[in-house]
Order: C-alpha cells, then structure tokens, then sequence
C-alpha cells in the first residue's frame, strides 16, 4: 500500500519560504537538521508531492501549528485519519522519549555524571567545572597557510604574547555545531575536553535541557568493541540499558521515530583488531537510523578511517580555550574545591604574570594540572621545569595509563627517555634555525636521523626508516599531542613552552661534554628568543649549575672587555653607588645610576631583582625631579620615611612588586605635597584625573603602566640628576644595552630555582656592574 503523500498549495510554498528566510535557514540547513535529503525540500517548494511524514516534519521544524497540513493544494483530498494517527503518534513517540530518559536518569549520571583526572584524590562532578566549548568548523590541519602566513597570526615579533596555536577561523559554540550537523566527529587534542563534551551532552539531554525530544544514549566506543561475544552496536545498547527497565524494541522504536542522540566516545581508544568492525558497526546503524543525530569523538590524526566507510560525517575540531574560557574554568573549580574568591583572584593574577604558563592552560587537562599544583601550595612553584616535566610525562604516558588505556605504538621499542630524547633532538635542531614551524619533511628527517643513530637501528634499510618516521610523527601527534599540525603539511610543538623545554633538555641532558653544551648555548647570550631556554637551564643542570653561571658570567665580561669608555664609565657607576646613605644594596644602586640617563629599561627590573628596595630610588629620583630644592639623597630619604610612616593595611613602597607600582604611590604623595612644583601638579592631576581606582591593589596593569610612564617623562622633561659627562656613540649605546640584558638575565637565571652554593651566588650578584679589574 502507497505511503499517504501532499503537496503544498502556492500560498503554502510562499510561507514556507519567508518562514525560511526570516530563520535564516537555507533548503539545504533544512533538510540537514531533519536528516532529509535536499531534494524533498526542493520539491515540496516547486509543488511536488511528498511523504506525509515529512511535511509533517517540516512543518514543526519551522515551528507551524499542526494544521499547516490544510495549506495543500486546492482539490487534493487530505485524509484526517492519517493526519491524527500521526498526531497520536508523535505524542506516543514523546511519552517513551520521557519513559525511557526518566528510567535511564541514574545510570547516565553515573557514567557521565563526574570525572577524575590525573592526581584527584575523589571525582568532581562535571557540572561543577564544565566550561562550554568552541569548535572550530574548519579544522588546523587542513588550513592551507604558509609558514610567514602562521608566524605573523602567532605574533613572533611579540615573545611574551607569543602563541604557537593561534586560530583565526571563526568559532563556533560546541552545542551550536551538534545541532546543526546530525552526523559529526568532533576531533581533539589529547586532554582537549572530547570526553567531557560529550558526557555533558548526555546530561543536558537527559534533563531535557538539551534536544529535549531525544534520548541520550552514550557509549564508550573501547568497552562497545571489547564486550563479550561482539555484539552488533544497537543490540549492544539493548545489553547496558536492560537493567533499567528499558528493552531492546524500545530502542528500536526511539531509532525508527528519530528520537536518539547516540554518543560515541573515543574511537581512537579501539584497537586495531577490533577496529574495523567497529567502523562497520558505526556506520551500519547511522545508515539504517539516518535521521538520529550520533556525534563520534576521536584524537586528531589518530585513526585513518575510510571517507567511505563514514562519509555522512561531517569533521569538527575542539577548539582550545580563550581567555575567558580559561578564567571561567578556574573560577569553577576553585569554587569546587572550596577556595575563597580571593585565591581565584590569585590565581588568575599568578596566571596572568607568568606567560609561558599561560600558554599551556589551553587545554582542560593540562588546566586540570595547574589547578591541582595551585591548589596544593596556593601559588606556582618556582622550578618550572619540575611543572613541564609533569606536564610532559602526562602527555606521553600517564594520561593513557591513568585511564587503563594500551595503543598500539609504531614506535613501542622506544622507551619514554627515548621519547624525550626524540622530541629533545627535533626541538633543538628547528629552534637553533628559528623554526617554530617546520614542514612534514623536515620532522621525518629529524626522526629518521634520531632513529639511525640509534645502535640498534644503525643497519636499518633506508625505506624502513622513512615509513617508520611517517609512523612516528603522526603517533606523536595522534597519541601525545606534542607535535602537532598547524596547517596541511606544517607543524610545530603544541605550545612553545614545551618547544622551548625540550631544547634546554637537549642542552642538559643529552649534548656531552657539558662545557661545550654551555659555551654553545652562550653564543645566544644576546638572542631574545632564548631568553627561556638559559632560565630553563639553569634549573635543568645537572649536579648544580655552577659550571653554567662560570660560562655565562665569562661570555658578559667579554661583551665589553674590549670598550675602554665603558669601562670607565662602571667606575663612575660605582662611585656614584657608594655617596648615598641607604639601606638599599650597593648593586641595586648601580644598576641604578647605570640606566639614569639611557632608559635601557624604565621599569628598573635590574634593581628590583637584586633588591626589591630599590624602589626608593625610583620614587627618590621622581621627587627630585618634582619637589622644589630637593636632591636625590633627600628624595630617597622621604620615599624611606613614608614607609616608616604608612598604616599597616596600605602598600610600602619597598614591598610593591614594580616600579610602576611605586611610581603611582610616588605621584599620590607628591600630588599632596606643597613641595610640587606648581606648574607641574597642573599636569599631573590632569594625568591622574580619570584613575578612579582608590584600591592601589585593584588597579589594572596596563593602565598602571601608562600612568607611570606619563610621570616619568613629564619629570625627566622638567630635571636631569644624571651626568652630562658621559656621551656614547649609537654602537657604545647599544654595547650598553645588551650588556645590561646580559646582566639582567644572569640575575633573573639566579632567581630561578637552581643548584648552587650560596657563596658562588652571593658573589655574582655582588659583582654585578662592577668594573672589570674588581671582579
């Protein structure tokens, strides 16, 4: 017997297409969401008849009441009984969606009702941190950009903003992409929040929060693939959900009236031997129940599944987390755990201070990881390759193992040290050139020259070891997510801190004798792209870094060994240093009097490391500049006596953690002060006048930094306290220059967390900027 069909009138098929337009839909989003095949759409708009059903569906979908039916040609008889079967049987169909969600209620919440990752001593429930997603439509790997083309969106020439990751395409959010797309795999980086997307799907679904006319059905694809007895994937559905009073014809039934959303979890997680049935089983049931939304997670580059085999599936990517995404994730766990709003503020702060840091917290698991660390010491710890390492071992091994998790490695003869050692050799040899991005070509070089050097590998065929470096970098990618494709064809390290840690490693772990290692790193004592890796190192070295800060020290001397001028010009530093009676340490006041008339660095972060009481010398100077008849000395004895003399609740000027913090106290003194000079208060207020902040502690950074720098220049303008005497040429300058960042990058290598005795350090920072002959 023919299935009932009907055709819509002239008046039908122009409200359907201003229904159309206003929702901004187009035929084919229309019959994409109803898992219709756009020629339906087409013909129900040109005239033709179609399935009762699907007018029927077409019409809800663009929200009609249920008699839009009548809308039909004039003379076509439209028979009511049909219609109210149909009726009756979309109210069936929405009692079982009910029956069916209320009676699986308890066993989703157990499975998808809470996670527990890395060190967690219990599970958290994932509606406690759950942050919403993006996704990104196009995905990385198949962008087709150049290497200049991904450096200028990573904003190389910005390093503290510097992002290896960084997406232009548009982003669209995680719910936003399921909806549209009734058969989609959403493609992610290990610890990129594929799991936990879904298992918030299923919730949300399941309270009817969330497409609430289906049913969440969620499987773990690994356990589907290894249950007894391999059972056909809807058959395995009827199994799990038999406990709860839910049958195997019910399923069906929910599939035949379009009414399951079926969740997919980690097809990179199956094995290999049961992997292909597991395809088949996929795309059997998405076939046979195509108008049922089924979402498949999986690692990027972790399975090569046939277009064939799931061609109906359209590839999303995971996209990483923004700035906001970020902060609302630790504001949630924080709350999670407890922690008072104070501590979030710390963190976020602590967070924002700290720029490679930042740029590991993309991903959820490795967000997971800082949250953790901050939760157990309330801040970050100093030794910074401690963190990376753990991050790093996550990444290769625990995050699998954690989860009871065994891929098949191409590359399993290689133990974890082999692993960093690999990663150690890649990133040195692409770092030295400056290559944050480099071509396929180039990675399967470098592990195939790792590979031959290996004794083991030494008589291995040419060919061999060109498949097993194809091999391996797509399973580094796949399994770790460390290397990873930015664009068809590119890659690069995940985030530029563990670019930058595997090189330092490669330095202090791997290249012998360390001397040469050390000598070889000082030749970018001057370079600002490894500014990280000499940090990094100087925690890394091994038995202590004494060895490295000799080498160090050696190469700054001889940055101006050969400049007499300059020379003389630290004598006059050190004299300078040694007229002032104050509590602040005679290097700090050299590195002070070193930068007075050359504004190497404003912020005097050379000072403030080698004593944070220098800051009395940059509201001392200030004064001087501002205050009528006041020296130097006498400026920095009033900015002395203010902290004498402040309440305990109000910040000292000693304690402030930069000079831009202490100048915005020196100006709120002064603009009290009948020592200003008047015509300078004038300029001064109107600086100050929009800055509403009477907290100092709440005040934005940025906008701390530009009302110090508008202070300073409008006092350096009215007075000079440095000395005329001394005239560079633009090449002493900029000798100058970088020997004062070579000295300040010792200091900040001293203040990292390294082995070294503590006479050896007291003596460097001692005699920093001291002449030559006195060292």
């Amino acid at each position: 017997m023919a299935k009932p069909t009907l055709q819509a009138s002239l008046a039908g098929i122009q409200i359907i297409k201003e229904s159309l337009t206003k929702q901004g839909l187009t035929q084919k989003m229309l019959a994409d969401r109803l898992g219709l095949h756009r020629s339906v759409i087409s013909a129900l708009l040109n005239g033709k008849p179609i399935l009762l059903d699907n007018f029927l569906q077409i019409g809800e979908a663009l929200g009609f009441d249920k008699d839009w039916y009548k809308l039909t040609t004039p003379g076509v008889e439209v028979n009511e009984n049909s219609i109210d079967s149909s009726h009756q049987n979309e109210d069936n169909i929405a009692s079982l969606v009910k029956q069916v969600r209320r009676n699986i209620r308890e066993i989703i919440q157990e499975w998808c009702g809470t996670m527990r990752v890395l060190d967690m001593s219990q599970p958290i429930r994932i509606n406690q941190i759950y942050t919403d997603v993006n996704i990104l439509e196009k995905l990385t790997a198949h962008r087709r950009k150049t290497i200049k083309e991904l450096l200028a969106e990573s904003n190389l020439e910005d390093l503290e903003r510097f992002g290896l990751g960084r997406v232009t395409e548009e982003r669209v959010p995680g719910e936003s992409a399921v909806t549209k797309y009734k058969k989609l795999i959403v493609l992610g980086k290990p610890g990129a929040g594929k799991t936990t997307f879904l298992k918030y799907l299923a919730l949300q679904c399941n309270k009817g929060l969330f497409m609430p006319n289906f049913v969440p059905i969620f499987i773990n694809l690994k356990y589907f693939a290894e249950s007894p007895n391999s059972p056909a994937l809807l058959e395995y559905m009827g199994q799990i959900f038999a406990e709860c009073g839910v049958n195997f014809e019910q399923i069906q039934e929910l599939f035949v009236h379009k009414s399951v959303l079926v969740l997919l979890d980690g097809l990179d997680e199956v094995k290999n031997e049961h992997y292909e049935r597991t395809l088949n089983e996929i795309r059997n049931l998405s076939r046979i129940y195509y108008d049922n939304y089924f979402i498949i997670t999986c690692r990027i580059a972790a399975k090569e599944y046939s277009y064939d085999v799931l061609d109906k599936f359209a590839e999303v990517e995971l996209a990483d987390f923004n700035e906001e995404q970020i902060k609302t994730f630790i504001c949630q766990w924080l709350e999670s755990q407890n922690k008072s709003l104070i501590s979030t503020k710390d963190f976020i702060k602590s967070l924002k201070n700290n720029d490679r840091l930042s740029q590991l917290v993309v991903t959820p698991l490795l967000l997971t990881l800082i949250c953790l660390v901050f939760d157990e010491k309330c801040n970050f710890p100093n030794n910074r390759c401690e963190l990376y390492t753990e991050g790093i071992e996550i990444l290769l091994n625990k995050w699998d193992a954690k989860r009871g998790i065994q891929r098949e490695q191409v590359y399993q003869e290689l133990s974890l040290q082999r692993k960093k050692d690999l990663l150690s050799y890649i990133a040195f040899k692409t770092f030295k050139e400056k290559e944050f991005f480099f071509s396929k070509k180039e990675a399967k070089l470098y592990i195939k020259e790792y590979i031959q050097n290996l004794s083991s590998n030494a008589d291995r065929e040419a060919k061999d070891l060109q498949l097993d470096s194809e091999a391996i970098l797509h399973a580094i990618e796949a399994q770790h997510g460390i290397l990873v494709e930015r664009a068809k064809g590119i890659y690069s390290f995940s985030h530029l801190t563990f670019h930058e840690y595997f090189v330092a490693r490669e330095i202090n772990v791997r290249k012998r004798p360390q001397r040469e290692a050390f000598q070889e790193l000082a030749n970018h004592l001057s370079d600002r792209y490894w500014k990280e890796i000499f940090l990094l190192s100087a925690e890394m070295a091994q038995p202590d870094a004494t060895l490295f800060f000799e080498i160090l020290k050696e190469r700054i001397d001889k940055i101006i060994e050969e400049n007499q001028k300059i020379q003389d010009f630290l004598v006059y530093v050190q004299r300078q240093s040694l007229i002032h009676q104050t509590s602040v340490k005679l290097s700090a006041i050299r590195a002070f009097y070193f930068d007075i008339d050359f504004d190497i660095d404003q912020e005097r972060r050379l000072s403030l490391l080698l004593d944070p009481a220098a800051n009395y010398l940059v509201c001392g100077s200030f004064f001087a500049r501002v205050f009528q008849e006041t020296s130097f000395e006498e400026g920095i004895h009033i900015a002395e006596n203010y902290d004498k003399n402040t309440r305990p609740d109000e910040p000292k000027i000693s304690e402030v953690s930069s000079a831009n913090k202490a100048m915005y106290i020196a100006v709120q003194y002064a603009l009290k002060s009948r020592k200003l000079q008047p015509e300078l208060r004038t300029v001064l207020e109107k600086i100050y006048q929009n800055d509403a902040q009477i907290n100092h502690g709440e005040i934005d950074e940025e906008k701390l930094k530009i009302l110090a720098d508008k202070s300073r220049s409008l006092a350096k303008k009215n007075r000079h306290i440095g000395s005329n005497d001394w005239q560079f040429h633009e090449q002493d300058k900029n000798l100058l220059k970088q020997y004062y960042q070579a000295l300040l990058l010792l200091v900040e290598c001293l203040n990292a967390d390294c082995i070294i005795q503590h006479e050896f350090r007291k003596q460097l920072l001692d005699s920093v900027l001291l002449h030559l002959d006195s060292n």
